[in-house]
């Protein structure tokens, strides 16, 4: 029996940030609840009970000064507001596919639209993006959505906005598009689905089709798990919903060659391996039933070949040796300084008579009958089969970083020496990679050569899905005005690029300041932290035109709220002009001081009495607001006259 795992089964996206800010809240210390439970996955629920999060099904039920995670789902706008009216700090893990909904119902309502929304009216998700729209209604199928598009009273030419359910079933939205597209002519539709749903269903549907049964995991009530079930059921006639391993029945996988297993969004990892390893242990048993008996004594009085790795069960603790029961012709024994890599582990603290263990043979005695047996090599074999396991299924690990050399960067991660090239390290070129060393690092293992004892790691591989990921985060959630703390990435002549966490933004030099700049260099530099904000974006093309200059940094606003007409005050001759000079009062804001103010005599030229850079004392003659002018006077100050 082959079974089969999808590549797309357990968490998606939202869900898997969701339970990373549960975790994080709990590691916190801070006392922390959930408004309802934080996915549909009990053995999820019951682990983070475990740890002191609390499920709260109002938010009233929420203690002042606790910390109240949303779930993925999202909640209705009106208990999002009544939480933010509590003494308590709210942890939002909407999921952002969910999020764009609720922005979307309520961009549609204030321009005049109905948004219908496609999904499960019970849904804790639909109820929230319902909640964003007084006007909104919900259909669960397109039958219903035929029914009200018919009835009478409803125009053709209604406006409406067609949303749907992120976990809802992609053929069925497709035919309530076709719906809607027939009977309006006004309409506008967001294919709203989660992609990672779409991706997971279809897998559902091409796996069922070719395995003779098909495992669905999940939680009954999760509404994602369900309809991977009726999807596998439609194409195979044996499908089994389990939330774990222990809802397996060995006799319905009887006689199958190919078994399908997926999972919905809302099951962990672990659960979906759990599943996987109970079908293999299944798997096993049956094998092992068709065994004959003569396959089977052969097997139990098999001999020892020295570098097999065997399993045995520990008779006896001595003071110099360790005994084996290995089920063989051979009396298995173990040195006591084979048990532990560790020289101050005693056998015994990790040991005791009745364990199963498994074991490295070493020597085979036939004569004496006897087999030596180490512990402490096998452990030393299962990190290199760990290694492999790593790197075949591209696993983010922890290592730290111990070294910094020409080439790269060496970390350690369970004793083994992991060398990192530095065109991996994620540091730019001639930058300093010992700034590293001491440091703990998240990397993926990208080779193992057990032969010649040597392992190759990435950190820029685990960066650059990282970056992706927020990313992806930050365009599901992106809007005019929102703002985001960068850091300056590159300096051109037309502005400065900033990443904003995960994106580049391109501020444009008339944005970086109201006074006259010569370059970006003049206000920013590499590597500068800014505060800045979304001027407009085009999603398509992945462009951000960001803003750094605020309406309160405005220097002619701090002018006009400093100074006044008949001010006198001091200012800088800027440059000189035939008619004049400007003289400046405060960066970014200049006044003009006629040829005529210059000076009590006629004068051919502004130069014969002034020079750029003077230090002068003049006083304000006129403001015009409207066109952002200044008119000043250095004669006013020597003849004591009243100028207007």
């Amino acid at each position: 029996m082959k079974i089969h795992v999808g590549k797309y089964a357990g968490f998606c996206f939202g869900v898997n940030q969701a339970v990373a800010l549960v975790e994080e809240a709990a590691r916190s210390g801070a006392s922390v609840c959930t408004l309802g439970p934080i996915i549909h996955n009990r053995h999820v629920v019951g682990r983070f009970a475990a740890m002191g999060v609390q499920v709260i099904g109002r938010p009233e039920e929420a203690a002042p000064g606790q910390t109240v995670v949303i779930r993925a789902h999202g909640v209705p706008r009106q208990v999002e507001e009544a939480l933010s009216a509590m003494d308590v700090t709210v942890v939002d893990a909407t999921c952002p596919f969910v999020r764009r909904i609720h922005r979307l119902v309520q961009a549609a309502e204030a321009e005049g639209r109905i948004p219908v929304i496609i999904g499960s009216p019970d849904h804790p998700e639909v109820q929230g993006i319902a909640s964003w729209s007084k006007s909104s209604l919900v259909f669960s199928s397109p039958e219903e959505l035929a029914h009200w598009a018919n009835s009478p009273g409803i125009s053709s030419d209604l406006p409406v906005c067609l949303v749907c359910q992120t976990t809802f079933t992609a053929n069925l939205w497709n035919f309530c598009v076709e719906i809607a597209k027939k009977q309006f002519t006004n309409l506008k539709i967001f294919d709203t689905i989660c992609r990672a749903t779409d991706c997971r269903q279809k897998e559902a549907a091409q796996m069922s089709e070719s395995c003779q049964v098909m495992v669905v995991v999940g939680d009954p009530k999760s509404s994602n798990t369900s309809r991977l079930a009726a999807i596998c059921r439609e194409r195979c006639s044996r499908v089994t919903l389990v939330e774990d391993g222990s809802g397996l029945d060995p006799a319905f996988f009887r006689g199958a060659s190919h078994v399908g297993i997926t999972a919905g969004a809302s099951t962990p990892a672990w659960i979906i391996k759990e599943v996987n390893n109970t079908m293999s242990e299944i798997n096993a048993i049956e094998t092992n039933q068709e065994q004959s008996f003569e396959e089977l004594l052969e097997k139990s009085i098999k001999t020892l070949n020295t570098g097999d790795k065997v399993t045995g069960v520990v008779t006896h603790i001595g003071s110099t040796e360790i005994q084996v029961d290995l089920g063989t012709k051979q009396a298995g024994y173990i040195p006591c300084d084979e048990v532990s890599s560790d020289p101050n582990v005693k056998p015994e603290d990790i040991l005791k008579v009745g364990d199963e263990i498994e074991v490295f043979v070493v020597r085979v005695n036939d004569q004496e009958g006897t087999c030596q047996l180490s512990k402490k090599k096998l452990d030393g074999l299962k990190i290199w089969d760990e290694l492999n396991t790593l790197c075949q299924d591209k696993t983010v690990v922890e290592g730290n970083i111990t070294e910094a050399n020409k080439g790269g960067l060496v970390a350690n991660m369970k004793g083994v020496r992991v060398f990192i090239p530095a065109s991996q390290t994620g540091v730019p070129k001639g930058g300093d990679m010992s700034a590293l060393v001491g440091q703990t690092v998240r990397m993926r293992i990208t080779e193992v050569n057990r032969s010649r004892r040597r392992v190759i790691g990435s950190i820029r591989a685990v960066a650059a899905e990282e970056r992706r990921a927020a990313a992806e985060k930050i365009w599901s959630e992106i809007e005019e005005g929102k703002k985001y703390h960068g850091v300056v990435k590159s300096l051109m002549p037309y502005g400065a690029f900033v990443d904003i966490g995960g994106v580049d933004g391109m501020v444009h030099v008339s944005e970086l300041s109201w006074g006259r700049i010569k370059s970006p260099a003049d206000v920013v530099k590499v590597g500068d932290e800014i505060d800045v904000f979304v001027l407009s974006f085009d999603r398509e093309n992945r462009k951000i035109s960001l803003g750094y200059k605020t309406p309160e940094s405005n220097p002619w606003l701090q002018f006009l709220e400093k100074y006044s007409v008949g001010d006198v005050v001091p200012a800088k001759v800027a440059k000189l002009v035939s008619f004049g000079a400007f003289a400046e009062i405060m960066p970014g804001v200049d006044g003009l001081i006629h040829i005529s103010q210059i000076a009590d005599t006629r004068i051919e030229k502004p130069g014969d009495v002034l020079q750029e850079g003077q230090e002068v004392t003049v006083k304000i003659i006129n403001v015009d607001e409207e066109n952002h002018r200044i008119s000043l006077s250095i004669r006013a100050l020597r003849n004591g006259e009243s100028q207007s």
